[in-house]
């Protein structure tokens, strides 16, 4: 009996590591190898992986963060404004941000536990309930959490009284005094606001431009630049282009703008001069209605347009000193992508 049960428990760790042995081959076939050159994808147990997104009308950020806080890989993809290019449109970006950001870390997309993304054009209930149903379908058993451009900038800025102003293709501030009160302006797209924006700076060039054509019958500096970046072979075709996406047009003017002031094109120094100031207007009406005071104030400044010209990031310092002479200038402590992330993850 004895050594017919020797010879069964033999028999069995047999079995046992004939079945291991299986199991490890089979999972090893179930994945690529990594020195392949084919993706290679993990599936991280017991691991709370974050996606933390902040997309506008020319881009989306986002950020692949583990439990620990710590950013595992932050990658790019085109506009996510939903009130600009549709909800279809925007989850598609933010997609395909997220999903280059899990191929550099090696994971799947059930790896991920939660999601938060900070979108302009989500200022209305109903807006931001859409661009949730809508990524929770694409992430599914993922939470999904919905915030406006402004809400994350704010939180990215840190703790405390400050006023962040947001400068990209749309324009807009946000402000929270010492009890935690929160103001904001602008931010009501191109139609009904947005002064000083990426969008407004190349609708302005463009119509100075053409209307120096009129008047001259020969184009301007800038204007040749702005055809000639912009691969249009006359203005008629640049407004053929202007009709049917402005989205497309006027936010890709404000590079050629920038770089014509910083060497020293009149007309675009002009420009952006005037709208230096319009942003300046944002931050004083935050400042006036928030209670924040006149002095010690903390200004934030992010988005497209901060530091993409010497001249106008010098212009904008000066037009908000101004407005709030004893005002102090900084940027945010962390990205608008990673504060959502960390929001999410609360």
């Amino acid at each position: 009996m004895l050594r017919k049960s020797a010879s069964r428990i033999v028999a069995s760790r047999h079995l046992v590591k004939k079945s291991l042995r299986l199991a490890s081959i089979l999972f090893a076939r179930s994945l690529r190898r990594i020195d392949s050159g084919r993706p290679f994808f993990t599936y991280a147990l017991f691991m709370d992986y974050v996606l933390g997104f902040d997309g506008g009308g020319t881009k989306t950020e986002c950020v692949l963060m583990d439990a620990a806080g710590k950013i595992l890989a932050r990658c790019f993809s085109g506009p996510s404004n939903p009130s600009r290019v549709g909800v279809e449109s925007a989850t598609r970006e933010v997609e395909k941000a997220a999903d280059l950001s899990l191929q550099e870390a090696r994971m799947a997309r059930n790896a991920v536990a939660a999601l938060g993304a900070g979108l302009a054009g989500t200022g209305k209930p109903e807006m931001k309930e859409r661009m949730r149903a809508s990524l929770a379908g694409a992430f599914p058993g993922a939470a999904v959490s919905i915030f406006t451009d402004l809400e994350i900038a704010l939180a990215a800025a840190g703790e405390g009284p400050v006023i962040v102003l947001v400068a990209g293709t749309g324009s807009a501030a946000i402000g929270r005094n010492a009890r935690g009160e929160i103001w904001r302006t602008g931010g009501q797209g191109p139609r009904l606001g947005d002064d000083g924006s990426a969008f407004d700076i190349g609708s302005r060039a463009v119509a100075r431009a053409m209307k120096e054509r009129e008047q001259r019958g020969t184009d301007s500096t800038l204007g040749m630049k702005i055809l000639e970046q912009l691969g249009c072979a006359s203005w008629a075709e640049l407004q053929q282009r202007v009709a049917l996406q402005p989205d497309d047009v006027f936010p890709s003017v404000f590079p050629i703008v920038a770089v014509a002031a910083d060497a020293g094109d009149p007309a675009a120094r002009e420009i952006l001069h005037q709208a230096a100031g319009e942003l300046s207007s944002l931050v004083n009406t935050v400042a006036e209605h928030s209670s924040l005071g006149r002095e010690n104030i903390m200004i934030v400044k992010t988005g497209g347009t901060v530091g993409r010209s010497a001249f106008f990031d010098m212009q904008l310092d000066a037009a908000l000193m101004r407005a709030l002479p004893q005002a102090q200038i900084g940027g945010l402590q962390i990205s608008p992508a990673e504060a959502a992330a960390r929001a999410a993850r609360s």
